[in-house]
């Protein structure tokens, strides 16, 4: 044991005896922390930094290895956290910042193990959150942060909410069974065969546990045979999508719904289909190992009229993995889909397309990304071109769309 060591402990003893509750908490934690890491630190700085530094653990890893995690929570979290979850009240936990409310379901659910797993071991700074949340990297084995997540996913009380973790990555067509709270603007370029620019921009809001609604607003720029240019907003479409079977457990969770679009387009200027058309469909996403993912998405439309539009079905699926730099740090999920229809009359083929494509998150909370991809025709070519895709994705229950970079 060095100079500063004896130092840091000898000091300690003298001022716990003056020293009571949460004020010994602090001071242990931080002292501990001190000697663990061999610092040069005077006693002085040392307890000048106690009151900036929630508690850690006083005891060695080894002496923690029976902790369950509602132990290890309340040694290491409850002085901000509350031993509710719930958050303790400012006078208690010295700052003015509201920590989360672990037993609001709502709140609480829809985020992802790695999001808590990477915010436990680098601080509020991993996701873009106030600093007041400390790293516990060097206090917290991997195994133990893991034990206060399940102990944190336990105080939500109410079943029937999905978990984050069933939020794969998106795709550019092919539904994902989770319901969602996003903003997607998508720019769609044909530059070949009937030349056109189209632009959708779908809203989709989470109804309660298992519900979601969403309107899709495009906002369409088609190039007629006279070579002139025609732009207007074209057939807005609505939905809902309800879970109908989640479980972490085997990765899966299966929606279903059902959408109608309207005829709100110029069908004279190629904006819009002309009729109504109502859609049904499935979908189911799973989990493949530690970060791969598919997504099979089916269901079939009927328009108002037949005589102007036909009856399709259609198969869509995605596949991908995602990469973390870092291993908490930005995603790269390169994925690809494949995209079937056909119309339901006597003698109609099927189209094919394949759809590669990469998708990348910009804000360091990782709820704004972005992602390219070509939609590729695989038969009937002569009729069907290429296809440019860009979308900029934004959850914004996460947080506003200019913050947490």
């Amino acid at each position: 044991m060095d100079d500063t060591s004896i130092l840091h402990r000898t000091g300690l003893r003298l001022i716990l005896k003056f020293l009571t509750g949460k004020s010994i908490v602090l001071l242990c934690a931080h002292l501990n922390m001190a000697v663990s890491r061999s610092t040069r630190a005077s006693l002085l700085v040392s307890l000048a930094l106690v009151a900036a530094h929630p508690p850690v653990l006083c005891a060695q890893s080894g002496d923690r290895a029976g902790m369950t995690g509602e132990q290890l929570f309340k040694k290491a979290c409850v002085a901000c956290h509350g031993a509710d979850g719930k958050g303790q009240p400012p006078e208690v936990r010295g700052f003015e910042t509201e920590p989360p409310d672990f037993t609001d379901c709502h709140l609480t659910t829809p985020e992802a193990d790695l999001d808590w797993d990477s915010i436990i071991h680098l601080g509020g700074r991993a996701r873009s959150f106030d600093r007041i949340m400390p790293s516990f990297a060097d206090e917290l084995t991997d195994a133990e942060i893991g034990k206060i997540i399940g102990h944190l996913r336990t105080l939500c009380a109410e079943r029937g909410w999905p978990r984050g973790d069933l939020n794969l990555p998106r795709a550019f067509v092919t539904e994902k069974a989770f319901p969602e709270n996003e903003a997607v603007l998508t720019t769609t370029i044909a530059p070949s065969h009937e030349k056109s620019v189209s632009n959708e921009f779908l809203y989709e809001h989470r109804v309660g546990r298992r519900g979601q609604y969403e309107i899709n607003v495009p906002l369409n720029f088609q190039q007629g045979d006279g070579g002139t240019w025609g732009a207007g907003v074209g057939d807005i479409a609505a939905a809902y999508k309800h879970v109908l079977f989640d479980s972490l457990a085997s990765g899966s969770i299966v929606s279903a719904g059902g959408e109608i679009k309207f005829p709100t387009g110029s069908e004279s200027k190629g904006l819009g289909g002309g009729v109504t058309v109502l859609e049904a469909f499935g979908t189911v996403s799973q989990m493949i190992g530690a970060n791969g993912f598919l997504h099979v998405h089916t269901g079939f439309e009927v328009p108002s009229d037949t005589e102007k539009a036909p009856k399709e079905a259609f198969w869509r699926a995605a596949v991908g993995t995602s990469f973390l730099e870092h291993r908490f740090g930005r995603a790269w999920t390169p994925m690809v889909e494949v995209l079937g229809a056909r119309e339901i009359v006597s003698g109609a083929a099927s189209e094919w397309d394949v759809l590669p494509q990469m998708q990348v998150s910009l804000s360091t909370r990782q709820h704004v990304l972005v992602s390219a991809g070509v939609r590729v025709p695989l038969n009937d070519r002569a009729d069907r071109g290429t296809s440019v895709l860009i979308y900029l994705l934004w959850d914004w229950f996460d947080g506003g769309l200019l913050s947490g970079w």
